[in-house]
């Protein structure tokens, strides 16, 4: 491994192996680096494991090796995500994707040009254990997938213009190794690089600006200048600062004398009059230019971007940017990109946050693991704050293949590269060393906390450094692990912790800060709603309709709703801010569901498609000051006539009115409240029951107050138009508003993002409605939407959001759900616009037209997109609701008594919420046939015992081409025992589906259900 520079410009590659014409690179010139993504080879050894069966890949590496049959591919690549999805062999963790074993091969030639210069390779991350050969011999091998590595080529290469090169690079994803969806194979970015034996050493340049705070624009300059020369030199280190406008506006030098073969740091100074900061709102870059001279010849010359910013994190204050006091108001993410799984591209990375901008964010945990640079790129210009972060264990692991094994060897370099691949982005605030590492409540956790604490601040002293952890619940005991570490820390991230848990812990520890690195975990499907009137929802097991309550209403044991999470942040001034877990739904972790297809998480504020759910506008009401407003259900055509529906109402605006058909159904509004420093907000005042912890059972306020932070209406249900109008001082300031939908006549294309952002270039997020007559939206599921396109683009991935989903991303066609998808187009650098085509039978085809990019890869994600439509097993039996995973429709036709269908749930407690197991007030049981049946009675065994109950009224109804409609003359001869039949006669019908329909005052069980 080096610390070497990069450079060289790479033509595009041939086609055909061994005999084909290599990849020819141009001679450096004045470039450092270029591109080495494009014309890979890929082979997949093993979707199954990490062996290479019979040894057909054993000669890989080698010059010679035959990969005529191998794809042509464009890094960054993963082949996880190009697979069918499959319950055998994989894990939800995975979202059931597989991993193994993959092999990458690049043919090029290099010119004499080269010839006495320093050549590597650099690679900004390969999933994983990636390693690298050069014409046949093994460079070195580099476990962790999130940090960057490079190889020095020098001495290995053919630089006669014709000889080919070939760099092979052997990859691995052991099952299971990662929590959550990790993708794999070279899924960042790859540079070749050339430089002279006298030049800047890979991140060799520390820029940091020690005197902003006092109003002085010194900028500090360390750069490590490396001589693989055979004699000593004295260099000349220049540097040079431009604004964000462009303009020099400082410059600096100075001389070094660096001896053969060694490396010395070069530290130079200079001052910006009246520099402009980089914040929130205007996130302004400044350009450091450095320029090795040697003779009056400069042999290197790099450029790094940096900001004039200073942040502190107050143990009783709070954080506060350039002195301005602010909550961090932050999101987790994982490092994939819903269709695109793993792969990494700017600007896909650049839609997903300014998503997250849109909702309020102003800050990024880099859960659990080192961002790509890009995305550090992508939040220093968007003015978005980073805690960047290491690993998810240390020497103790969480699953089998993680990262472990490789701790004790490789833990400093990794840390240290995660450190100075960001030092210089003034988006970086915070350095975490872990996220719940089982260690930290170890002896030996202490120690190993110090080894990386100490490897941080040798390379920045500049950054606090922190952990997110999940063992600080309570107040460590003295002279604990946890004591110990938190010692050594500066701060600290807890994650679901309780309002009384982390007063206690400011309370004992108070010269360090704290915030939340994980908040609330709130589980949510986007357009699902249930049971609003409980705090805390069971779940729907029933095959096909596995989602969570969007209500605010679904949480696991170790989770809190959005509301309290947010209400306990905004009332604690020494309380940083939060990280809410998480911005956004990920592959794999389906909390609460663990079975196949489920496949996505549904902890996030948008969906995996990226499309809002409610959640997101929960926290957009309250990280937010523009005025808005949103009407939570998102639904207002699935409903009952007469239907009692629970309307939550979120907004900025302390008043807010609702209409139904013009009429008003009232005006509510919030209270304007003060925290005890002085801090105003908006909340109801009426007792939430969210906190069991407090003598009133709700969450209570420092300053005596409870409340929640929606409006609430109950509205029975009529067709038409519901609107919420938010007044300020009398005078309408936002409105939203629900239409029924009629039937589905077309497919609406678009590419906004909330917000108003449209962002394009080599990948677009376009956005697919199936809407009625009048351009409503229709919210059901289905029909299958298939995109096309014309032009120099193609279909990357689409996806739908709905969390249980059997079919893959990469392919052209997916179902509506709630009426919307989504289509990531790729744009593959040609001439002419792209127009994007989505169709469905019976519906009129949208399309839309993009313009073309220079941008864009042949072979990039999407590219090898084979469509693999799913059958849906035929179901004969269906349910409204299952409460379990073992009490599903299915199990009353398998003749066994003891098992069956059951709506009856328990929920566990939570920290704030106590157990729920309430009945149910309706539930439905079908009986369905691939063909039509006659029949006249239904028979259903009912188990009746201490919790569960005989219906107290049946209705039966049968499907016909209008719906379903009652059955005729309808006679019920109840059972006498527990798990006796009960008949249920009616005229003769010929249906495909028989509908029970259940109201009850207990849970329901049927062991058997049989129509005749």
């Amino acid at each position: 491994m080096v610390l070497g520079g990069v450079g060289a410009a790479v033509a595009a590659s041939a086609v055909t192996p061994v005999a084909r014409a290599a990849d020819a690179l141009t001679p450096p010139g004045q470039a450092r680096e270029s591109d080495f993504t494009a014309g890979w080879r890929f082979a997949l050894a093993n979707p199954d494991g990490v062996t290479d069966p019979g040894g057909r890949f054993a000669d890989a590496p080698k010059p010679g090796f035959d990969d005529s049959a191998w794809q042509v591919v464009d890094v960054p690549h993963d082949w996880s995500i190009e697979l069918p999805p499959t319950g055998k062999g994989t894990s939800s963790g995975s979202g059931f994707f597989r991993g193994g074993l993959g092999w990458y091969r690049k043919m090029f030639t290099l010119p004499p040009s080269p010839a006495g210069k320093r050549v590597s390779v650099e690679f900004d991350g390969v999933y994983s254990d990636a390693h690298v050969y050069l014409n046949g011999e093994l460079l070195g091998h580099h476990p962790y997938a999130y940090t960057g590595f490079a190889f020095d080529l020098t001495g290995r290469l053919h630089t006669d213009g014709r000889t080919p090169n070939v760099l092979a690079v052997r990859a691995t994803n052991p099952l299971p190794s990662s929590r959550w969806y990790s993708g794999s194979g070279i899924f960042r970015r790859v540079r070749l690089v050339v430089t002279d034996p006298v030049h800047v050493a890979r991140h060799g340049t520390f820029v940091t600006t020690p005197d902003i705070a006092a109003g002085r624009g010194t900028v500090r300059v360390a750069t490590d200048v490396v001589n693989d020369s055979g004699a000593a030199v004295t260099a000349q280190v220049r540097t040079t600062v431009t604004d964000p406008a462009g303009r020099v506006v400082a410059t600096g030098s100075t001389d070094v004398a660096v001896p053969a073969g060694r490396t010395v740091t070069a530290v130079t100074g200079t001052r910006v009059e009246r520099p402009l900061l980089w914040s929130f709102e205007t996130p302004r870059l400044y350009r450091l230019r450095t320029d090795v001279v040697v003779a009056g010849r400069v042999l290197d010359t790099t450029t790094a971007d940096f900001g004039f910013r200073y942040t502190e994190f107050h143990p009783d204050h709070g954080f506060s940017l350039n002195g301005k006091p602010a909550k961090l108001r932050g999101v987790n993410l994982h490092a994939s990109q819903g269709a695109l799984g793993a792969v990494i591209d700017p600007a896909a990375l650049e839609h997903q946050m300014r998503l997250m901008l849109a909702m309020g964010v102003n800050a990024l945990r880099t859960a659990h693991n080192p961002p790509d640079p890009q995305l550090v790129t992508v939040c220093e210009r968007l003015g978005i704050v980073m805690m960047v972060e290491a690993f998810d264990c240390w020497r103790t692991g969480k699953l089998e293949y993680d990262y472990h094994r490789d701790f004790d060897e490789w833990s400093g370099r990794d840390i240290a590269e995660m450190v100075h691949a960001a030092k210089n982005s003034p988006a970086v605030v915070l350095w975490s060393i872990g996220n719940e590492v089982p260690d930290a409540s170890m002896a030996g956790g202490p120690e190993i906390a110090a080894g990386l604490i100490a490897a941080v601040r040798a390379i920045d002293p500049t950054r606090p450094i922190v952990m997110g952890s999940d063992r600080y619940r309570g107040v460590p005991a003295p002279g604990s692990p946890q004591d110990l570490i938190l010692k050594q820390l500066d701060g600290l991230g807890v994650n679901y912790n309780t309002a009384q848990s982390i007063d206690g812990l400011h309370k004992q520890y108070p010269d360090k800060f704290f915030f939340e690195s994980e908040s609330s975990s709130a589980t949510s499907t986007r357009g699902v709603y249930q049971e609003p009137e409980l705090l805390n929802t069971g779940e729907n097991h029933t095959p096909g309709k596995r989602a969570t309550s969007s209500y605010d209403n679904n949480l696991a044991s170790w989770t809190f709703s959005g509301e309290y999470s947010l209400k306990k942040d905004r009332d604690r001034k020494f309380c940083q801010g939060q990280f809410l877990w998480s911005g956004q739904d990920y592959l794999g972790e389906p909390t609460p569901y663990d079975v196949f297809p489920v496949k996505t998480s549904f902890f996030g504020a948008i969906d995996s498609a990226g499309l809002p759910k409610d959640a997101f506008h929960l926290f957009r009401s309250q990280w937010t000051t523009a005025p808005m407003v949103h009407l939570t259900p998102m639904d207002w055509t699935n409903h009952r006539p007469g239907e009692p529906v629970a309307v939550r109402v979120y907004s900025t605006v302390d008043t807010v009115e609702l209409l139904l058909n013009g009429k008003s159904l009232g005006v509510r509004k919030f209270d304007r409240k003060t925290t005890v420093d002085g801090r105003g907000y908006l909340e109801t005042t009426e007792p939430a029951g969210d906190d069991k912890n407090d003598p009133s059972g709700s969450y209570t306020s420092p300053n005596g107050s409870a409340g929640k932070l929606h409006l609430t209406w109950t509205v029975p249900f009529e067709p038409g138009t519901l609107t919420a109008v938010a007044r300020a001082g009398g005078r309408e300031v936002a409105r939203d508003e629900l239409v029924t939908a009629g039937p589905p006549r077309a497919v609406e294309l678009s590419v906004d993002a909330p917000g108003g952002e449209v962002v394009t270039g080599a990948m677009t997020f376009v956005t697919a409605s199936v809407v009625d007559a009048h351009g409503v939206v229709v919210p059901g599921d289905g029909p299958v939407l298939r995109f096309t396109v014309a032009g120099p683009g193609r279909v990357a991935g689409v996806d739908n959001g709905r969390q249980e989903l059997a079919q893959g991303y990469q392919q052209p066609a997916i179902p509506a759900f709630k009426g919307l998808a989504v289509a990531v187009v790729a744009a593959t650098g040609g001439r002419g616009p792209i127009t994007v085509t989505a169709s469905a039978p019976g519906l009129a085809p949208g399309k839309l037209t993009l313009p073309g990019s220079s941008l864009g890869q042949r072979h990039g994600p999407g590219a090898r997109a084979v469509e693999t439509p799913v059958v849906p097993p035929a179901s004969t039996a269906d349910a409204s609701y299952s409460g379990a995973p073992d009490a599903l429709p299915s199990a009353m036709l398998d003749g066994n008594p003891a098992t069956g269908w059951s709506n009856y749930y328990v929920k566990p407690a939570t920290a704030t919420l106590n157990a729920v197991s309430r009945p149910r007030a309706a539930d439905w049981v079908s009986l369905a046939w691939p063909s039509a049946q006659r029949i006249s009675a239904v028979t259903a065994n009912f188990v009746v015992d201490a919790k569960l109950a005989l219906p107290v009224a049946v209705e039966v109804a049968c499907r016909t081409a209008r719906g379903f409609e009652p059955v005729r003359n309808l006679r019920i001869t109840w059972g006498t025992g527990s798990n006796d039949p009960t008949s249920f006669a009616f005229d003769p019908v010929v249906t495909t589906e028989v509908r029970v329909t259940m109201t009850a005052h207990g849970f329901l069980r049927i062991s058997a259900l049989l129509a005749r």
